[in-house]
Parts: C-alpha cells; sequence; structure tokens
C-alpha cells in the first residue's frame, strides 16, 4: 500500500508510475523473502490464521507480538531502503 501511495498512478497520462510501482512491489518481495523465505503468513508464523481454530491458537501463543512484529519491523526497514 505504501508503494502505490507513494509511486501509484492518479490519472490515465501516468502509465510509467503503474510500472514502477510493480517493480518496486517485486523489489519488496524479493527482499522480504531474502531476510524470512517467504511472504506467506502461514508460513512466517506456521499457523493458518485464516481459520477460528489457527486465529485462536495464533492469538492463545502470543505469535503476534512474539513473531508479527519482527515481520512488521522488517517490512519498514524495507519499504525506508527501497522508497
Amino acid at each position: 500500500m505504501v508503494i502505490g501511495l507513494k509511486h501509484g498512478k492518479s490519472n490515465a497520462e501516468e502509465e510509467h508510475l503503474k510500472q514502477l510501482s510493480y517493480d518496486l512491489v517485486n523489489k519488496f518481495t524479493e527482499m522480504f523473502k531474502a531476510r524470512n523465505k517467504t511472504i506467506k503468513c502461514r508460513d512466517l508464523i506456521g499457523i493458518d490464521i485464516s481459520t477460528k481454530e489457527g486465529l485462536d491458537k495464533a492469538r492463545e501463543m502470543g505469535l503476534f507480538t512474539s513473531l508479527c512484529a519482527k515481520y512488521v519491523q522488517d517490512a519498514v526497514e524495507i519499504i525506508e531502503i527501497i522508497l
């Protein structure tokens, strides 16, 4: 979302910004994967939170605090580098 807000096109004459956004998203994905091996939440935390049971288990285990904070920090650091 941050990449789109900064470099997304706001009218038809800005078509070149669409490709720039795609390129930056690809760069972000590559860098995040280099740090964490994947961009998929269920693979990052080891639980499928799309189910009620998985979400409850992740909450019970404190994964959003213990693991997700690091992934958010990684994402912010990468965004700061590429933007």
